[in-house]
């Protein structure tokens, strides 16, 4: 991948690292910036998740408490898709549960920037 793709998929690993932020998950108005209007989830849990729901939820979900436990991401890779969709893959490990992660971020104009339009965590077994 070279030019306009290594660009695009920077800005969205960026982005992507502040919604797993403690502060990213505590900001409503950050979230609100960061998730797509169409923004739908399938949870670890396996519950289905729309952009509300979501948005209630961040600032109470694990990993947003400044003093508590944090994700840490790891094996992130992205590809361009299409132009203004861009695909992510990850592992996070968070207070001991590891999760394989895939996210579809999409770009509409400049001025809304990279929004995450699609997110799904799958556990991973223990060994």
């Amino acid at each position: 991948m070279s030019g306009d793709g290594d660009s695009s998929v920077a800005e969205v690993v960026e982005r992507e690292l502040q919604l797993l932020s403690p502060a990213g998950r505590s900001s409503r108005a950050l979230a609100e910036q960061l998730l797509d209007p169409e923004f739908t989830e399938v949870g670890a849990s396996g519950r289905s998740w729309d952009r509300q729901s979501m948005l209630s939820a961040l600032p109470v979900m694990e990993g947003a408490a400044d003093d508590g436990p944090r994700y840490v991401p790891s094996e992130m890779t992205g590809t361009v898709l299409a132009p203004g969709i861009v695909h992510l893959t990850f592992e996070t490990l968070l207070d001991g549960r590891r999760d394989r992660r895939s996210s579809i971020w999409r770009k509409l104009d400049d001025e809304t920037g990279w929004r995450m339009f699609y997110h799904q965590a799958t556990p991973v077994p223990d060994a």
